[in-house]
């Protein structure tokens, strides 16, 4: 993958952690992986566990961010997160968030599946 778009994603991903973190959310980890699968951030306040998956977009040219998070990606983070949470010990109320970040600034879409 280009050095570039990883360095946007990176980028977006530590603005969306931000927002969170200014909700009052505690940033349980940022970019966690397994085999199969991986979680942009995971985040935590009180009982409740939030697995986001981050899309930045510099344009529109390969489809939005919402496109992106289809089916079968929803499957695997799922998925990975059920691994998290085994690994971590934690338990909670869940809940799969997408967030976007574009030149219009960040849209989080909550529960998105």
């Amino acid at each position: 993958m280009d050095k570039s778009r990883v360095a946007l994603g990176r980028w977006g991903e530590r603005r969306v952690a931000r927002h969170y973190q200014d909700a009052g959310y505690e940033l349980l980890s940022h970019h966690w992986q397994i085999k199969g699968g991986e979680l942009d951030l995971v985040l935590g306040r009180g009982n409740e566990i939030v697995f986001c998956e981050v899309k930045t977009r510099s344009s529109q040219r390969f489809g939005s961010g919402w496109e992106a998070v289809g089916y079968r990606q929803q499957g695997t983070l799922r998925r990975t997160a059920m691994a998290w949470l085994a690994s971590h010990g934690r338990r909670g109320s869940l809940r799969f968030d997408v967030a976007v970040v574009s030149q219009n600034g960040i849209e989080v879409c909550e529960g998105a599946f």
